[in-house]
């Protein structure tokens, strides 16, 4: 099951930063607690070479935290940026950290949103 949730967390990254590809090279240590019925099973992402193994992740920067079930579920229906966006929002997936890197992830992202807008505008 936990090999499950390692794809399954290696995919979502790897098809954020194609989304997202200016933070591809950034360096940054990632947990993810993914909380299931009664138990929580914690990973530790290792950037940019999206490396997955199932850690506590004591040196993570950032922290992403959602109900295992809710994650299975984005990730096999392929959930996108603004798909992450909502979750965020709506409060079903959680991010804790340095805040420098939380306003950077955020900048970032809000940026290539807006190079994707105006790149559909044009067409």
């Amino acid at each position: 099951m936990s090999e499950d949730a390692k794809t399954l967390i290696e995919q979502a990254v790897r098809s954020f930063l194609e989304e997202v590809p200016a933070l591809k090279p950034m360096k940054l240590v990632v947990g993810v607690d993914l909380h299931g019925r009664g138990d929580t099973q914690q990973f530790r992402v290792e950037l940019p070479q999206v490396e997955v193994r199932k850690d506590i992740a004591a040196d993570a920067r950032v922290r992403v935290e959602m109900r295992r079930d809710f994650f299975n579920l984005m990730v096999q229906h392929g959930a996108k940026v603004p798909d992450w966006r909502e979750a965020f929002h709506d409060g079903k997936a959680k991010a804790t950290g340095v805040d420098q890197y939380m306003k950077l992830i955020v900048n970032v992202i809000e940026r290539q949103e807006e190079r994707n807008r105006t790149r559909r505008a044009r067409h």
